[in-house]
C-alpha cells in the first residue's frame, strides 16, 4: 500500500460547477416523482473527504439550502452544490447509463488527477 498526497487541480470557476446530461435529467426527474415528497426536492451533488483516492461524490434528494450554496436548474431538475464542492466539481458533467453491465450514475471530473478502481473516490 502506497501513502500518496491529494491534490486536486482547479480551473477557473464556472457558473454552474456541474451539468447533467439529457439522460441524467430523465433519471434523477424519474427518482424525484416516486419520492412523491410535499416538498420541493432538489439533487445535491457534493465532494467529502475520504476514499482512497482523497474524495468521494455523495449525491442525495435534499430540501434545505444554505445562502451559499449554487442551485441550478435543468428542466425540471434543481441541482445544488455547496461552495467548497463547487471548486472541485468545477467543469463536471453527471452522466445516468443504463447498459448490459448494469444502471448508474458517473461524474466526469475535468479536475480530477486520478480515480480509483470504483469510479467513486478521486484526487
Amino acid at each position: 500500500m502506497t501513502t500518496s498526497t491529494t491534490s486536486v487541480s482547479l480551473s477557473k470557476k464556472a457558473d454552474t460547477p456541474i451539468v447533467l446530461t439529457d439522460n441524467a435529467i430523465i433519471k434523477v426527474a424519474e427518482l424525484i416523482a416516486t419520492e412523491a415528497a410535499e416538498e420541493i426536492l432538489a439533487l445535491r451533488v457534493a465532494v467529502k473527504p475520504g476514499g482512497c483516492s482523497g474524495f468521494n461524490y455523495d449525491m442525495f434528494f435534499d430540501s434545505e439550502f444554505a445562502a451559499d450554496d449554487i442551485v441550478k436548474e435543468f428542466g425540471t431538475v434543481k441541482v445544488v452544490t455547496d461552495a467548497a464542492s463547487a471548486e472541485l466539481l468545477n467543469g463536471s458533467t453527471l452522466d445516468f447509463q443504463d447498459g448490459l453491465q448494469g444502471a448508474g450514475f458517473h461524474i466526469t471530473n475535468p479536475n480530477a488527477t486520478r480515480t480509483c478502481g470504483c469510479g467513486n473516490s478521486f484526487s
